[in-house]
């Protein structure tokens, strides 16, 4: 609610999308004068110092508050997120609903009813900061749970399986789904070839170009973890884990026109929709499960469970919901919060633990690293990023420093300090390493489309109209490639079913034809200027401010 003040007036600002007052950050007073950046009152905010009492450009070096706003203002920017760039944020908080303590020792989950602060980012995947919210798209779900043990980050995304499974696919990958190198356009003959060389994704294609990828919003979409990870115990035992967020909105999407329309009207739908949401009392919320898999299991399941273009089925590794998340409060400062936010699967806590998953391994490196390069190497110590605790002396010095444990030695041992041993787990035995050193890279096999065929045929065939929809989806966005990638595409989905991909060549083929360039009129030739003719359209025209100003030698034009 917003702070009222002894004589009962509100104390806060209003918000222009719904007239609401909200509170002023805390410690600001009710009023000021403006100041420069050291504390020095201004005057005239908005004049500038020059000669003359006029209005003229002869301004002053010396006019510091106008070199300030300048200055400042043409360094408000910082790098955008190379994948994730457009999103919004929430704050609200984690609560166990059932006993998980049997497979993992983590602090924040060992007691039903235990609540955990929490920060979300929602985004887009593949567009800019500004771009369209309701595009067909992956969504990213981004959890910040501030732990007693320190923050854990979940990194999630609106499909349970990824596209790629081999790191070193990353940039060709992200590249393929972003603007031509060359145009600076959104070039779909690059999209479906980087998929036709790369078939593995073709689980990832089916979720994709079904209405799943255009959510109505955030708050009516699920997510997943995707990547496999480990519940950890004190004693160095473990199981594997994937999670499954599921909305209790219920799940809506767009369709195709819809999303469209809907991005042309409101670019912003998704974090309208979520602001809105909150600042009206609501507490959009999702139940947490986990797929427990135990390690001897995994090592002879026929589906290798570090393959991140693969699904666990359901069957055999039943879900079970163990926490609930509950979302109640819009950001304060948009830039401060959501923008400097930073995420990293590498922000682990004990009993929630990294696996040889070849995706994860690789997000590992690369989340924290793209940190550095946007916020800075002390992008942690940013209120939003840092935790509860931390001690770091080794970590010392760099852009934005506010803690830097002055005199603590920053090597490691130290006669001068002591180092209590610190409360660690037993190392898991889960690993072996023996063998040759070797590029590896998977290759396809008809396993990989065996997913999508199960998909096509029950998943899709028991929702009424989405196969069609799907195969509509397809059909615009593949019909802007041209005819030799698709016709590789139409192989690549016959070899899901071959009904889907004689349907999506037919679609896709009279797209083609729709979308054809009709012939161009031919152009009327240009009738000659004379003077004569000119003196009467100035007439009719009527006098401007062209007279006069030519000073080109007369021709003769009158002939």
């Amino acid at each position: 609610m917003p702070s009222t003040t002894t004589n009962g007036t509100t104390n806060g600002v209003t918000n222009g999308a719904n007239g609401q007052t909200r509170p002023y950050p805390p410690g600001l007073p009710e009023s000021s004068f403006l100041t420069t950046m050291n504390g020095a009152p201004v005057q005239k905010p908005a004049a500038s110092q020059r000669i003359g009492n006029n209005l003229r450009a002869t301004l002053l070096l010396q006019d510091i508050n106008l070199l300030e706003l300048i200055q400042h203002l043409t360094h408000e920017r910082i790098p955008e997120r190379l994948v994730h760039a457009r999103g919004t944020s929430a704050f609200g908080w984690f609560e166990v609903t059932d006993p998980i303590d049997d497979v993992t020792s983590a602090a924040f989950l060992n007691k039903v009813g235990k609540k955990t602060p929490l920060f979300v980012r929602f985004s887009t995947v593949a567009g800019e900061r500004g771009s369209a919210e309701t595009v067909r798209d992956t969504r990213g779900f981004a959890f910040k749970l501030r732990t007693e043990q320190g923050i854990l980050d979940w990194l999630f995304l609106s499909t349970p399986v990824f596209p790629i499974r081999d790191g070193a696919k990353f940039p060709s990958f992200t590249h393929a789904t972003k603007r031509n190198p060359e145009s600076g356009l959104p070039d779909h003959t690059m999209f479906w070839d980087y998929f036709n060389n790369n078939q593995e994704a073709i689980h990832f294609l089916m979720f994709l170009f079904s209405d799943r990828a255009t959510p109505m919003d955030f708050q009516h979409a699920d997510c997943f973890s995707i990547n496999t990870y480990r519940f950890t115990k004190a004693d160095g035992t473990f199981k594997y884990v994937k999670i499954h967020v599921k909305t209790n909105q219920g799940v809506q999407n767009f369709t195709f026109p819809e999303a469209t329309k809907k991005a042309g009207e409101d670019p912003d739908f998704h974090t309208r929709s979520l602001h809105n949401d909150l600042d009206a009392g609501n507490q959009p919320s999702w139940d947490v499960y986990a797929q427990i898999i135990d390690p001897e299991v995994a090592e002879h399941y026929p589906i290798n469970i570090f393959d991140a273009t693969k699904t666990l089925p359901f069957e055999d590794f039943p879900l079970r919901r163990f926490g609930k998340i509950y979302l109640d409060k819009n950001v304060h400062n948009f830039f401060a919060e959501s923008e400097q936010s930073a995420f990293s699967p590498t922000n682990i806590v004990p009993g929630w633990a990294l696996t040889p998953d070849p995706i994860l391994q690789t997000r590992a490196l690369a989340y924290a690293d793209t940190q550095r390069h946007r916020l800075g190497t002390n992008f942690i110590q940013l209120p939003i990023n840092k935790p509860e605790f931390s001690f770091t002396p080794l970590n010392r010095d760099g852009n934005a420093t506010f803690h830097n444990l002055g005199g603590v030695p920053n090597y490691f041992p130290s006669s001068f300090f002591t180092y209590p041993p610190a409360p660690q787990y037993a190392q898991p035995d889960e690993e072996h390493w023996q063998g040759t050193v070797i590029d590896f890279e998977s290759q396809l096999t008809d396993a990989d489309f065996v997913q999508a065929r199960i998909f096509w045929e029950k998943t899709l065939a028991k929702e009424p109209g989405q196969q069609q929809h799907f195969i509509s989806n397809v059909a615009v966005h593949l019909a802007q490639a041209v005819e030799s990638v698709r016709k590789v595409t139409y192989a690549m989905f016959t070899r899901v079913d071959a009904n889907l991909g004689k349907s999506i060549e037919t679609a896709t083929e009279s797209e083609v034809a729709k979308n054809a360039a009709p012939p161009k009129p031919p152009v009327k030739a240009m009738g000659a200027l004379n003077i004569a003719n000119l003196e009467a359209k100035k007439a009719a025209h009527g006098t401007g401010h062209n007279a006069g100003i030519f000073a080109h030698k007369k021709r003769n034009l009158r002939a």
